[in-house]
């Protein structure tokens, strides 16, 4: 395996995809997928700092996180029919607590941070509702509600997040879409099964980890996918993770966080190939 993870990335400055419109997609896919980090990553300190500061636990009615040009923000807002905003946490590139600013003033929403409490709001009936069993849930996860905008795009992702310390879960996440009037529009089970990877910290040298797609979760690694790759793969120490689906391996880089997809013919004929020179690996 380390032999042929060798070879597969010497290809990274091959086209391999041979049409222009699937290289597209998947630089939409990673760049969605860091935008959803660069989110997550503001409401997992966000919250910390938040709630060290704020005193007033019973009137905290929840919380969202969104970029605005090089900042990432954490916006809690407090309950009631008409809430406002009662505290902001701003988090530069680093996402350092020491250069975090808190602002406890409270204030009316933004445009933008109305739209977000919204079709967040929408999402969080949708899941908790639950008609026809659309959703699933699994002991010792828990739902996290991610609202996005970018552009003319209104979305919210529902990750699943593990409640163990040692485990990495991929896949029952979903994706609802919305019109420009905040209206639900579309729902979407994006993995169409929960994967959990229980992992080591304390894991030395090459980690190769993977899991593979359902043809009807998609041929390509998902924006979900890479979010969650860049939530953890520091805790976990891995140094590749592999999705594989029928047509296409996607090689993620846990430490530089990019991407190279191959096409499985290829990479079956890279392996046959390394099965000839190294036979006594095998």
């Amino acid at each position: 395996m380390k032999h042929t993870l060798i070879i597969l990335l010497t290809l990274v400055t091959l086209n391999v995809f041979g049409q222009k419109n699937q290289e597209e997609q998947a630089a939409r896919i990673v760049a969605e997928g860091k935008l959803l980090y660069k989110t997550e990553m503001a409401s997992w300190y966000g919250t910390d700092l938040f709630l060290e500061s704020y005193k007033d636990r019973e009137n905290i009615g929840g919380y969202f996180s969104y970029t605005e040009k090089e900042f990432a923000k954490c916006v809690f807002y407090s309950k009631g029919a008409d809430p406002k905003v009662i505290g902001t946490i701003s988090f530069d590139s680093t996402y350092s607590l020491e250069r975090a600013q808190t602002d406890l003033s409270a204030r009316d929403f933004s445009t933008m941070e109305n739209d977000l409490y919204e079709i967040r709001k929408i999402a969080s009936e949708e899941l908790y509702a639950n008609q026809g069993g659309f959703f699933k849930f699994y002991q010792n996860t828990s739902p996290n509600i991610i609202p996005l905008i970018n552009g003319s795009e209104k979305k919210v992702y529902i990750l699943t997040g593990p409640q163990k310390s040692d485990v990495v879960i991929f896949g029952n996440d979903y994706l609802l879409n919305f019109d420009q009037n905040n209206k639900l529009v579309s729902k979407k089970q994006l993995h169409q099964n929960i994967i959990p990877i229980t992992y080591s910290n304390a894991a030395q040298g090459e980690v190769v980890e993977m899991h593979t797609h359902l043809p009807e979760t998609g041929e390509l690694i998902t924006a979900t996918d890479v979010c969650t790759l860049m939530l953890y793969e520091k805790f976990a120490n891995w140094t590749t993770h592999n999705v594989v689906s029928k047509k296409y391996l996607s090689i993620w880089d846990c430490q530089t966080d990019e991407l190279v997809i191959l096409p499985m013919s290829t990479v079956k004929k890279i392996n046959k190939d390394q099965e000839k020179r190294h036979p006594e690996e095998n």
